[in-house]
């Protein structure tokens, strides 16, 4: 579903969850009620129809049942003030703390021409870098990445980002994000960029496991026996933690390191016939 930044209406949001949700889980209103902390199970059905209304801590206990963080979290709070709010003044400084987020944290999704962006790990990567090294020239940036690359390819791959508009300059080796995020949007399959940056990134993975120190990685994995509705349950997990991922990294304008988090799931055996009573 969509990220909270794209209501003006909180209720809207929250049936618009419980829809979504109900079409991945089992899950009932008495769920979501104990889930925030309410003793009523039939308290947030009369919230998301608008009989009922959020206050004071329970804002924050449903904004964590429904896994918003970081800017989403914000805006989750700043547009139930402005709903509630009773005074004109009070309504529009809610309503510019959510237009802020909103521009702040707006999403760039690229269409099938834009593809090329996947095609090189270096795209995201100096896409997250170079602006963090304001001043800097490209032979500097060069050593700051991980495999080594050349000051060419630095400048290169800046000349492609500003192209593309997924940075603009902003001075003399200057360049500032012109989105917070990159998405691919819905896709019915995945583009062969995609999959090319899907191995490159799957490359480096291994080459951390053998060459990053451990404090300075985080590696694990489960193997698991599941039904394709089971399968799809954990699918839909992932994105909704990949969306609460990007709400944490985005919150803050600061950056240290670039990292990559790969998520993945796949089959290691074919399906097997169910067992029979």
């Amino acid at each position: 579903m969509n990220s909270v930044i794209t209501y003006q209406d909180y209720h809207a949001f929250m049936r618009d969850w419980f829809s979504d949700k109900k079409t991945h889980t089992a899950i009932t209103w008495r769920e979501f009620s104990k889930l925030a902390g309410f003793r009523s199970p039939v308290y947030l059905k009369l919230v998301c129809e608008g009989k009922s209304g959020l206050r004071g801590p329970g804002i924050l206990r449903v904004a964590r049942a429904m896994g918003l963080e970081g800017f989403e979290l914000a805006y989750f709070r700043s547009l139930v003030a402005f709903n509630q709010a009773r005074r004109e003044a009070i309504r529009q400084k809610h309503f510019d703390e959510m237009q802020a987020l909103s521009k702040a944290h707006r999403v760039n999704v690229l269409g099938q021409k834009s593809m090329g962006y996947f095609e090189s790990w270096l795209n995201p990567v100096l896409r997250e870098l170079v602006p963090h090294m304001p001043g800097k020239k490209p032979k500097q940036v060069a050593v700051q990445c991980m495999p080594k690359i050349t000051a060419k390819q630095v400048s290169a791959t800046i000349e492609y980002l500003t192209a593309m508009g997924l940075l603009k300059k902003a001075g003399k080796n200057k360049f500032e994000q012109t989105n917070k995020t990159i998405s691919t949007g819905k896709m019915d399959f995945v583009p062969l960029a995609v999959q090319q940056m899907h191995l490159q990134m799957g490359a480096f993975a291994l080459d951390a496991i053998k060459n990053v120190p451990l404090s300075e990685r985080s590696v694990s994995g489960l193997t698991l026996g599941l039904t394709q509705k089971s399968f799809q349950k954990i699918v839909k997990e992932l994105a909704d933690f990949r969306r609460r991922i990007i709400a944490i990294a985005t919150e803050d304008d600061d950056m240290e390191r670039v990292y990559r988090l790969n998520l993945q799931l796949f089959p290691l055996t074919w399906s097997v016939k169910p067992k029979k009573d």
